[in-house]
């Protein structure tokens, strides 16, 4: 289950990556806009800002998420359903998927089904964390290994849930698309004052720790909470306090494609920066 309070607890570090990866789309007028893995919806609300006309929808698998963003009073269609599932109608021209395909095993292949299926012209755009290897996820897979837990929570855990821009690029090139790929890392500076527990752990609350808590919160929780309380420890090693804050760098990977603009197997260039007509 998705916590939205959980989710928007480091709103404005979260909301950087999807702003970043919408301002690399350059069309200025299409016509339907479909927000993936949209979440409690505070930031799809604003693509109505980026372009009025538009006929702008959000979907997302979890109830409790779009409970929340129909909540938001807005013109957006908020719909729960499964991204494996969705498939892009025919007047949609923009495709957001901001940090959702990681929860995806095997999503290279809905990319190629997508670029597939798209208008020409219309755009793909995706973002996910790259930072599996990061002292915050080796100190969650680390303690997961541990005899007590290793059974229930191990299997929850994917070590390579995503691809290297590179991989990602070369992957939407063949698809036919032009494509832009990149990669940032963030130093999110998290306040520690006025809070009990870690801000890294508080982190992860709302996205990684979710499968852990899946498979170890019973009657009592007593698993759960000893494993967080372990985690914490770990955490406030690999993050040490600095002048009442954590610098925590967190590494993002997105790639931004034009879909059908290009012969599959020619060299891939970058997307023009000026807006294009509607499309």
């Amino acid at each position: 289950m998705w916590d939205p309070k959980s989710y928007l607890r480091y709103g404005d570090e979260r909301s950087r990556p999807f702003h970043d990866l919408v301002a690399r789309i350059c069309t200025a007028d299409p016509t339907e806009v479909v927000d993936l893995g949209c979440g409690p919806g505070t930031l799809t609300v604003g693509l109505a800002d980026r372009w009025p006309r538009a006929r702008i929808g959000g979907l997302d698998s979890s109830p409790e998420m779009i409970a929340e963003a129909r909540r938001l009073g807005s013109s957006v269609d908020f719909r729960v359903g499964d991204v494996t599932d969705w498939v892009p109608g025919p007047e949609v021209r923009v495709v957001l998927a901001n940090a959702v395909l990681q929860w995806v095993p095997g999503h290279e292949e809905l990319l190629r089904r997508w670029a597939a299926a798209l208008a020409p012209g219309s755009w793909l755009a995706v973002q996910v964390p790259g930072n599996f290897e990061a002292p915050s996820h080796r100190a969650l897979r680390a303690l997961a290994g541990q005899p007590r837990w290793r059974d229930r929570v191990t299997p929850r855990l994917r070590a390579d849930p995503v691809r290297e821009p590179v991989e990602y690029a070369a992957l939407l090139a063949a698809a036919g698309c032009r494509v832009d790929a990149w990669e940032t890392t963030y130093v999110h500076l998290l306040p520690t004052a006025g809070t009990a527990e870690h801000p890294v752990l508080t982190w992860m609350d709302g996205t990684a720790l979710r499968p852990v808590r899946a498979a170890l919160a019973g009657v009592d929780d007593r698993d759960w909470v000893d494993f967080r309380r372990a985690l914490g420890d770990r955490l406030a090693e690999a993050y040490p306090v600095r002048d009442g804050q954590v610098y925590f760098p967190f590494r993002r990977v997105f790639v931004v494609a034009r879909v059908g603009t290009r012969a599959a197997g020619s060299a891939a260039s970058p997307p023009s920066g000026a807006p294009d007509a509607r499309s």
